[in-house]
């Protein structure tokens, strides 16, 4: 027994006009546009080697792990160090130096440290574009002072040095940064597991006696993009 099936051709009517290679083009670039202008989406593109491209750190054995090799233009980045002085303000010299080149303003929030101007002269920083907030700044304070300075556009980079966050006020933050298209950079002793922070890294000493002043261990714990947590070590001091 055979069976017979029959099969309609809908057409359109004569005159209608059909899609076109340019309407569809239009509409891509019209939905990629909506995407870009939506800080707090992350898009495919964000994961390495796919077209977004950081800022470089002056370290090439770091940039080879991060995302767009090198920091996020804007947003929140987390650097875990067990103590402070382990090599993680140093890390970020090259940053510092770039954001004072284009005329903007660095903020320094409740530094362990007294700011020693100096050592920021050698490096060819302009202190007369950096602003500390004092160390005995309480923790409202300070991190209001951070949001708000994330908000502007006059202030390039934003350095903060509190033990640990909670999630809220981490993401309040990096939504802060996203909206004010500012860096900011938050040191801490304490990773916090579910932060909507754009990078971790963890920062610890070379395990060899003979460069465990100069060389750092540096792996990135969590990127959006890197799959897997990445190490590398890098040379602190090396001409840049």
């Amino acid at each position: 027994m055979k069976s017979h099936f029959k099969m309609s051709v809908i057409r359109a009517p004569s005159g209608t006009p059909g899609p076109t290679a340019d309407k569809a083009c239009t509409h891509t670039q019209h939905i990629d546009e909506l995407l870009q202008g939506n800080p707090n989406l992350w898009r495919g593109c964000d994961m390495a080697g796919q077209g977004c491209h950081g800022r470089s750190t002056g370290f090439p054995q770091l940039d080879d792990i991060l995302p767009g090799r090198g920091w996020p233009d804007r947003g929140l980045v987390e650097i875990i160090s067990p103590c402070w002085g382990m090599g993680e303000l140093q890390l970020l010299i090259p940053l510092m130096r770039s954001t004072v080149e284009q005329g903007k303003w660095i903020l320094w929030i409740s530094p362990p440290y007294l700011f020693y101007a100096p050592a920021l002269v050698q490096a060819g920083i302009n202190t007369g574009q950096v602003l500390v907030v004092e160390r005995d700044t309480s923790c409202k304070d300070a991190l209001w002072s951070m949001e708000k300075a994330l908000q502007t556009e006059n202030c390039g980079l934003v350095l903060a040095w509190q033990n640990w966050l909670p999630g809220k006020v981490l993401r309040r933050l990096q939504l802060a940064a996203a909206a004010g298209d500012t860096l900011g950079v938050l040191f801490k002793h304490r990773d916090s597991e579910h932060s909507p922070s754009l990078v971790r890294i963890q920062i610890r000493g070379s395990q060899s006696q003979r460069d465990r002043f100069t060389r750092s261990e540096v792996t990135v714990i969590k990127a959006r993009g890197n799959f897997r947590p990445l190490t590398t070590h890098v040379d602190l001091y090396q001409q840049i």
